[in-house]
């Protein structure tokens, strides 16, 4: 068997994506949204604002888009950096 016919074989498919949203609540404030948007999600300032402003009003806002791995340790970031603010943010991981 060559390579080629080989690698012609392989039927590798890309990975499932999966969105992560941030859900509004009334008590997280919105200066730590936007804190955790910079540090965990790594927006500036501007593109953290608008996604805080979508959270706030239409009730979620998606933060990103990633594997399930990626997607899960974003979810455990914010909810650990949640839980040490105490505040109640909660995240949630849609498939794309």
């Amino acid at each position: 068997m060559h390579k080629t016919d080989f690698c012609e074989e392989l039927d590798l498919k890309e990975p499932k994506m999966f969105k992560v949203l941030l859900l509004n609540d009334d008590t997280t404030t919105m200066d730590f949204v936007i804190e955790i948007l910079m540090s965990i999600f790594h927006y500036d300032l501007e593109g953290a604002s608008r996604i805080m402003l979508d959270i706030h009003c239409n009730g979620s806002g998606v933060c990103g888009i990633y594997t399930e791995e990626i997607a899960l340790s974003k979810k455990k970031q914010v909810e650990s950096a949640a839980k040490e603010a105490n505040f109640p943010l909660q995240t949630r991981i849609e498939e794309e």
